[in-house]
């Protein structure tokens, strides 16, 4: 049995951009790398302020106990919601093997339509359908990339390539799409990390302080405690982007918002069809079950069953080939099996022109061997050879025209001499002279 042939799992032929680690149990989006530099930001100030409690218990007894306890705990747990935020599935939609059923025309035009339409006859979706959402109509779109109607809420991340529930925005800190599986644990991360900002930065402060009452100087203070002073600036800065952050998410949740909504949609000018109420929206963020994930990224599978199919144009038959796809909303187009992105100036190219200019040459081409010729205005001149046997013939047709009169000219010659054949015509009509072809024994 072919190697190949065996069947493969399902996180190895995954058609998203996402890295998987342990044999697929963590899924992470493709800027993973970003992650260990969260961890280091978070990481080494935390380690920084536990070591500098430490030293202080041991000078001022154990008053300096719960001040490192707690710093320790907060340090643990934003590092555990940052990984749980980063490597989970963020709630991805399968995609399908081929596009739906057209269940209703479609009369307006979109860049998409077009493509539709013009590379597949059979297929006429609409661009966007109407679902009822808690009695209000909501728009929900067609991805051309997964082949489906998006759920509401749900949008595709260009960044992962992928269509993900409830999808709130890509962090490139997390490396990771926020989405309905992992927005909690995004938020108890953002969160946290202000806790720790600002514990940190009080009790650093407070450090200062001491020293500055025992050295009676505020700059023999901060000479003294140089890693307080670190922190106190770092932790400064840090909370006004991560205060701002939390500030801003806890907004969303109790307007049942999310930010991609919150920018395209902006529900504080129009009624939001998914707000059920401050207590009801933090209910369902905080204490609702989260949903299994849609893909089992370990199971087996035939690597052809998740072929993304696409449409190819065939007006004989609707086949549906995996050999390429089109993303409207990335703007590339992509070959199976090949990382490389058609440029924009390509994308543009009106292929009709093409078609329609090498017909053309292809209607002169054939022209060229009519036996009557059009007489046109000024002069023309047309010279064809031709290869018989072992003779050649060469027939050129001189031809002009004046003010009503018609001249014509034309003259057959054979590369053997055997036959050389001449007419002209001065007259008002054109005579045309035939010659036979030339055999040498």
């Amino acid at each position: 049995m072919d190697p190949n042939d065996k069947p493969k799992r399902f996180y190895k032929v995954w058609k998203g951009n996402n890295k998987f680690f342990c044999s697929g149990r963590l899924i992470f989006g493709p800027d993973v790398a970003s992650l260990f530099l969260s961890t280091l930001l978070i990481g080494c100030p935390a380690i920084v302020f536990c070591i500098r409690i430490y030293f202080n218990t041991k000078k001022n007894g154990h008053l300096w106990n719960p001040v490192l306890i707690v710093g320790a705990i907060l340090g643990i747990l934003d590092l555990i919601f940052l990984f749980f935020t980063s490597g989970r599935d963020p709630g991805i939609v399968p995609r399908n093997s081929r596009p739906p059923e057209a269940d209703e025309t479609f009369d307006s035009t979109t860049p998409s339509m077009e493509w539709v339409n013009d590379r597949t006859p059979h297929l006429k979706l609409p661009r966007t359908k109407d679902v009822i959402v808690n009695g209000h109509t909501v728009k929900v779109k067609y991805c051309d990339t997964c082949m489906l109607y998006r759920p509401p809420r749900t949008s595709h991340c260009s960044i992962c390539n992928n269509c993900v529930q409830r999808f709130d925005h890509h962090c490139p800190w997390v490396g990771q799409c926020i989405g309905q599986r992992n927005y909690r644990f995004f938020f108890m991360f953002i969160l946290t990390s202000t806790i720790l900002c600002i514990h940190v930065f009080v009790f650093s402060l407070i450090s200062i302080l001491k020293i500055f009452k025992e050295k009676g100087s505020v700059w023999k203070a901060v000479q003294h405690d140089i890693p307080s002073d670190v922190l106190i600036v770092y932790c400064f800065i840090a909370v006004w982007f991560v205060g701002g952050l939390t500030v801003f998410h806890f907004y969303l949740i109790c307007t049942n918002q999310t930010t991609y909504e919150n920018f395209r949609y902006r529900y504080d000018k129009k009624e939001n069809p998914y707000n059920k109420g401050t207590m009801k929206n933090l209910r369902e963020v905080f204490f609702s079950k989260i949903p299994p994930s849609m893909h089992k990224f370990r199971s087996f599978v035939e690597e052809e069953h998740i072929m993304v199919a696409s449409a190819t144009p065939n007006f004989g038959e609707a086949i549906i080939s995996p050999k390429e796809k089109i993303d409207i909303e990335m703007g590339t187009k992509h070959a199976e099996g090949s990382d490389l992105k058609l440029p924009g100036i390509l994308r543009n190219l009106d292929y009709s022109d093409l078609e329609d200019s090498m017909k053309s040459v292809e209607e002169e081409r054939i022209a060229t061997f009519d036996p009557v010729l059009p007489v046109e205005q000024g002069s023309k001149q047309c010279v064809q050879s031709s290869a018989d046997g072992d003779g050649v013939r060469t027939f050129i047709q001189r031809s002009s025209t004046g003010d009503g009169a018609g001249m014509s000219d034309q003259s057959s010659t054979a590369a053997n001499g055997t036959e050389a054949f001449e007419g002209a015509d001065n007259g008002n009509n054109l005579h045309q002279t035939t010659t036979a072809p030339v055999f040498q024994a």
